[in-house]
């Protein structure tokens, strides 16, 4: 009983572990450690099934002890019973968890007939990464602490622009492989080391290249924090209270830009106060200012966005952005779960869909590629909107802007998180991103992803900064995941076809 147990129990306290290596602690070689104890354990396994076992028990604890504030969301704001949210993000991180236990069966299942380092050094990492792919894409996706992501600080980020957060996430779990083949094996092995050095040392060498270059002139930005508490933001005694705080705080001072956080006017455009919106532009046309609101927008009769306005000088007709990835249960409710949502009280519903490709908004020298909350975690679709304009000739995005609302998982490590996302897209674009958020983490990230401003989370304030725009595309805008995917893939298949062989060898014809 103690054998069966031990390893299913470090597992879980391993995944569990691994959410000290992101944000706002950053012990990302950790991650690599607890990997690679992963790794050995799934090894060593007296079967794949066994195996899948141990990589569904490290997922779990991953996801649950990494997500944990969205307890917060169900039980806090949504009024649902404190057992119900509990169970609910349990259920997530079991869920999600089933990927990384598919990963280390397959491993193992292709492990029969061939070498130890073949397994560890090629094959379970592809394995692995491949299941934080898919995390990022099955049921709309959920890439949240997705492996690369704690990396924005280490030397694997620098092949952020090249293959990506999912790349990055490969090359992790290779270092991981490494370590878990020294203890396999009880010796050195030489390619394992070799590994170890190089991987990191070309990391560090790619990091210091610069991918894109600098476009007109930096123009002058102020990014609005309003902290309005989660509680009151749509309570209807708040509403005229919020509507006069963001005009007080746009209004306040020029910039080139001025942004605000999503929804930062909770209430559909049509129905703003008369002149509300007039007020905004007379500003705008008077201090040569652009103004980036979040406010939703209402479509056709029934039907309304989570949208993003533009007013500006630089804007020749009237700009709006509408998100295109929405957050299940939060911004649409999947077929089957109208019964889950009913157990909340918020204020949720089925929104449109914005297009994924829709136009930047112009600012002076500057061209600003807005992307609301949720849809900074899809570095994908970001790369894709700029391949996009580039290819059709339209102006590119110089800078991303950000605006989000994460009040609803209160001053947690989600606000940090999402932060270190945001520096993912600038490592992957070479283009910094603007946040605007409502009560944290509002910040200036510059094309090498490092954090140059930011205020302090759960309070009132604007931060002011000039930020110049890049230009250029690099290889992860052009390619997208399709070179880390490929690999991968390639990774698993190869030595699939070749275990396969191995264990059903071709009869050998008889001569005479």
């Amino acid at each position: 009983m103690r054998t069966t147990l031990f390893p299913l129990i470090a597992s879980l306290l391993a995944g569990g572990a691994t959410a000290l290596a992101f944000a706002p602690f950053g012990w990302w070689p950790l991650q690599i450690v607890a990997l690679a104890l992963l790794f050995l354990l799934a090894q060593r396994a007296e079967s794949p099934a066994r195996a899948l076992v141990y990589g569904w028990a490290f997922g779990t604890g991953a996801i649950a002890v990494a997500t944990h504030w969205l307890y917060v969301s169900m039980h806090v704001y949504g009024g649902m019973p404190s057992a119900m949210a509990a169970l609910a993000v349990l259920l997530l991180a079991a869920g999600l968890g089933l990927l990384y236990g598919f990963a280390l069966y397959v491993a193992r299942r292709i492990a029969r007939g061939l070498q130890v380092p073949v397994v560890m050094l090629l094959v379970t990492p592809a394995c692995w990464m491949l299941a934080d792919w898919t995390r990022g894409w099955i049921f709309t996706g959920f890439p949240w602490v997705a492996t690369g992501y704690a990396h924005t600080d280490s030397p694997l980020a620098g092949f952020a622009p090249l293959a990506g957060v999912y790349g990055i996430g490969f090359l992790a779990a290779l270092l991981a492989g490494c370590l878990a083949l020294q203890l396999q094996l009880r010796r050195l092995h030489a390619a394992a080391i070799v590994l170890l050095l190089v991987v990191p040392l070309a990391g560090f060498t790619l990091g210091r290249l610069a991918w894109t270059e600098p476009l007109g002139q930096p123009v002058s930005v102020r990014l609005l924090q309003g902290n309005v508490p989660q509680n009151m933001k749509f309570d209807a005694d708040q509403l005229n209270a919020s509507l006069e705080l963001y005009r007080l705080m746009l209004t306040e001072q020029a910039a080139d830009l001025i942004a605000t956080p999503e929804t930062a006017l909770p209430m559909l455009s049509t129905r703003l106060p008369a002149g509300y919106l007039g007020q905004l532009a007379a500003f705008a046309a008077d201090s040569g200012s652009s103004l980036l609101i979040g406010v939703p927008a209402a479509g056709a009769p029934g039907l309304y966005y989570n949208s993003v306005l533009g007013i500006g000088a630089g804007s020749a007709s009237a700009y709006r952005y509408d998100k295109h990835h929405l957050v299940p249960f939060g911004e649409f409710i999947p077929t089957g779960f109208r019964w889950f949502v009913d157990m909340m009280r918020m204020p949720l519903g089925d929104f449109g869909r914005g297009n994924l490709q829709q136009p930047a908004f112009p600012v002076k020298d500057q061209w600003v590629l807005p992307n609301i909350c949720y849809e900074d975690l899809f570095g994908e679709e970001i790369a894709e909107q700029l391949l996009a304009a580039a290819d059709r000739r339209q102006p590119v995005a110089s800078l991303l802007l950000n605006v989000s609302n994460i009040a609803w998982f209160g001053n947690t490590i989600a606000l940090p998180q999402h932060l270190q996302i945001s520096r993912m897209r600038s490592l992957e674009t070479g283009r910094p991103m603007l946040r605007a958020t409502n009560t944290g983490m509002t910040a200036v990230v510059d094309a090498r992803g490092q954090v140059v401003a930011e205020l302090p989370p759960a309070t009132l304030g604007t931060l002011a900064a000039r930020v110049q725009g890049m230009q250029g595309l690099t290889p992860y805008i052009r390619l997208g995941n399709a070179l880390p995917v490929g690999l991968a893939l390639l990774a698993v298949v190869l030595p699939w076809i070749r275990s396969r062989r191995a264990a059903n060898p071709l009869p050998r014809c008889k001569t005479r």
